[in-house]
This record gives structure tokens, C-alpha cells and sequence, in this order.
């Protein structure tokens, strides 16, 4: 068992995948540095590599100001709709983070504290653990959430989103060193009834009739652009995939059934929850960590706040056993 000269154990931070959930591991951090409590090992797997990333190269500070300031305007913007592989292109994004963030050359090497994260690689549904390269580069392969972002081609082969196999990465924590961990699940609660984006709500027949000539004029709309040869437009209009459909998607009606990118993430999120649950019966961290996220949508990068404030009261309310960590590395 790997330990700090003296024998103190390392403490090892398992940050999972989640989508706009992962603002929350911002919070997290946030309390584990209020009571000096500072990690030795970071791994991250999807959106938890992004946050780990910017933990171990010390830009949260101004990562957590970025987030903070995100309107939903602003994650539209960030969203290159394409087809090759996924819906999103991802270019803007990691342009956005070498410009403002961390240098592309930054290699994961060189790093003062072990990190690393997940991916899949696509092709045999291995787990593939990046510790090397570029730390950017590590990120982009983690979050290419299937359907969604476009794989990664990394080492001759196409890398997807690290959660499909391994959403909350404790096993690689301990691999790279770490003898007590600390695992952050943001997809607990996302199953079940009081989903307030997925349960289904009665209509009145006013609503439904209100609703009629909206929907025939949709279907007026992607059948138009198909008149017109537009197939990639018709496309988008038919999945609810152009810029005005977007739109709707961060100013849903609560009455609104599920959008096309819900149910995908809803789906892929189903299958993250019973594949943690499997693999911390085999290998359970030390603390668990489980922020009240439920509400919060794929997408939403923009509620920052919510989601980080979920991820302090998570790590407050698990006190008690962080400082037991904290003494036993003192």
C-alpha cells in the first residue's frame, strides 16, 4: 500500500461522471479545502475529469468564476451541432479551455499530484485509463458522452465517454496510488418517481387541443425544408436539433414531454446507475459522496450555482467521516 513518508495514507478524490451535475464536484472541493483537507490523487471520469483537471493544474478559482457566469445563451453557444459521430462537435469547448484555461501542452506527467481519467474505448467496450499526455486531450476523451459529444481517436482506436464502464472511478484511484478514497456520485437520485423532468403529468383537453396546431405546424416545418432538399435541416427540425429548438430545451414548459437530448441522457443515465451501484459493492470508497441533483438536466450548464451549493452540502453533511480522513493523514 502506497503512503506518504511516515506512513500517512494518500487520499484519493473519485469525481463522477454527470454532465451539468458535475458543477457540484466544484463544491465538494470547495468544503475539502475549507477544512484543509486537500486530496493527493484526482480521477475523474466524463465531467468529473473536467473538474479534476482544473483542480490539479490550479485553475479552479477561475473556472468556478466562468461557471458562475454561464447564462443559457451561453452553453447554446458553446453547442456545434453536427452529425459525424455525434450531435455536438466539442471544437468550441476545448478551444474555449485551451484559450482560457490550460495550455494544450500541459502533459498529465508533469502534474505535482497523480490524476487521471476515463474512457471507453468504442470499439471492445474496454475500460481505458489515461494517465499520460496531454491533460486536454485526456478531458476530451472522457466527456465524449455517446451520441451526444464525437469520440476521440486516440492511440489507434475511438475513445467515448469513460461512464459507460466506469462512472465513478475509485478502482483507478487506487491504482494510481491512493489508499483511502473519496467518491463523488451525482446520479444517486436520478431514477425514480420524483424526477421533475420525467414524470408525467395529466393534460386537459384544452391543453391538448391548444397544443395541436403547434405540432402540425413543426411537422410543416421539417417537411417544408425536405420539399427544399434541406436534409440537414430537416434533420435538426425533425429531432428538435435547430437553434430554436434549442432554444426551447433550456426554456422548457414543465408541462413539456421529454426532449430528444432527456431521453438520451435519461437512457445513458440509467445504465451509469446500475453499473456504479455494481462496482461499489465490489470496491466501495471510503466516504461516499451523493449530491441531490435530480433536477438538473443534461445540459444545464448553466445553473452553476444550484448544482455547486448540492455539492458543499453534500460534503458538509458527510463532516464527521472527511475529518477521520483528515487525522488519519495528519
Amino acid at each position: 500500500m502506497t503512503r506518504h513518508p511516515g506512513g500517512r495514507p494518500r487520499i484519493g478524490l473519485a469525481l463522477g461522471g454527470g454532465a451539468a451535475r458535475g458543477w457540484a464536484h466544484i463544491g465538494v472541493l470547495d468544503f475539502l479545502r475549507a477544512i484543509d483537507l486537500v486530496p493527493d490523487v484526482v480521477c475523474g471520469t466524463s465531467v468529473g475529469a473536467v473538474v479534476g483537471a482544473m483542480e490539479v493544474t490550479g485553475r479552479l478559482p477561475e473556472f468556478r468564476q466562468w461557471v458562475l457566469g454561464l447564462e443559457w445563451q451561453d452553453v447554446l453557444a458553446y453547442l456545434d451541432v453536427t452529425f459525424s459521430g455525434g450531435l455536438i462537435q466539442g471544437a468550441r469547448l476545448m478551444n474555449f479551455f485551451r484559450e482560457r484555461m490550460i495550455d494544450p501542452g500541459f502533459a498529465i506527467e508533469t502534474l505535482e499530484r497523480p490524476f487521471g481519467a476515463v474512457a471507453t474505448d468504442l470499439a471492445s467496450g474496454q475500460e481505458v485509463w489515461l494517465q499520460s499526455g496531454p491533460v486536454l486531450e485526456a478531458v476530451r476523451a472522457s466527456i465524449a458522452l455517446p451520441g451526444l459529444f464525437t469520440p476521440v481517436a486516440r492511440d489507434g482506436r475511438w475513445l467515448v465517454d469513460g461512464g459507460l464502464v466506469n462512472p465513478v472511478p475509485v478502482s483507478l484511484c487506487r491504482a494510481l496510488g491512493a489508499d483511502r478514497i473519496i467518491a463523488v456520485d451525482l446520479n444517486a437520485d436520478l431514477l425514480g418517481r420524483r424526477s421533475p423532468v420525467f414524470r408525467a403529468r395529466p393534460t386537459s383537453p384544452e391543453r391538448e387541443e391548444a397544443a395541436a396546431p403547434e405540432a402540425e405546424a413543426e411537422d410543416d416545418h421539417w417537411l417544408e425544408r425536405l420539399r427544399r432538399k434541406d436534409w440537414q435541416g430537416a434533420l435538426n427540425a425533425a429531432l428538435g436539433l435547430d437553434l430554436p429548438s434549442l432554444r426551447d430545451y433550456f426554456q422548457r414548459d414543465t408541462q413539456a414531454p421529454p426532449s430528444v437530448i432527456d431521453i438520451l441522457g435519461q437512457s445513458i443515465n440509467i445504465m451509469q446507475v446500475r453499473i456504479t451501484r455494481a462496482r461499489m459493492a465490489g470496491d466501495p470508497p471510503d466516504v461516499l459522496l451523493q449530491p441531490r441533483l435530480s433536477g438538473i438536466r443534461l445540459l444545464e450548464f448553466h445553473r452553476a450555482r444550484e448544482a455547486i451549493d448540492e455539492g458543499y452540502r453534500a460534503a458538509e453533511a458527510a463532516a464527521s467521516e472527511l475529518v477521520v480522513l483528515k487525522e488519519e493523514r495528519a
